[in-house]
């Protein structure tokens, strides 16, 4: 189990995909589409697939059962730019906010669903966080070779 509680975990979590809100923000979609350099697709799909990552763990949460899809899932269609990317990245940080909210430490202590085994909340938050931060240097890697272009 993670050394770090859920409320910390909580917030890194937030600031992880607060950082990603930031840096997608502004490309436009002709940087969209540009192919990211670690093989996972489109820097679109690479942004988009952070913020479901957040949404999973919420959906996962309500639902006792964490998928995995959001690793090979490609970006809605009508998420082109970067603002729209933000967008959601702003809405999926708000659901999280509201779970984390009303969220009691026996939420953490339920036995989730997840590839690998099942596991704890709490374990499984620490997961995410792990899995967000790589994530966020996939679209890290991205942006910096668009910049370079």
């Amino acid at each position: 189990m993670s050394r770090l509680d859920p409320a910390t975990l909580g917030r890194r979590l937030d600031d992880l995909l607060g950082t990603g809100e930031r840096l997608i923000r502004g490309v436009p979609e002709s940087g969209m589409d540009r192919e990211a350099p670690t093989g996972d697709g489109r820097i679109r799909d690479v942004a988009f697939r952070l913020f479901r990552l957040g949404q999973c763990y919420a959906d996962g949460m309500d639902t006792a059962r964490f998928s995995d899809d959001w690793r090979s899932e490609a970006a809605p269609d009508d998420l082109r730019d970067g603002a729209s990317v933000a967008r959601y990245a702003a809405l999926v940080r708000g659901r999280l906010g509201g779970w984390f909210e009303g969220a009691s430490a026996r939420e953490f202590a339920r036995i989730i669903g997840a590839p690998g085994g099942p596991r704890s909340g709490h374990e499984l938050l620490a997961q995410v966080c792990a899995d967000a931060e790589a994530q966020l240097e996939r679209l890290r890697a991205g942006l910096a070779r668009i910049e370079m272009d």
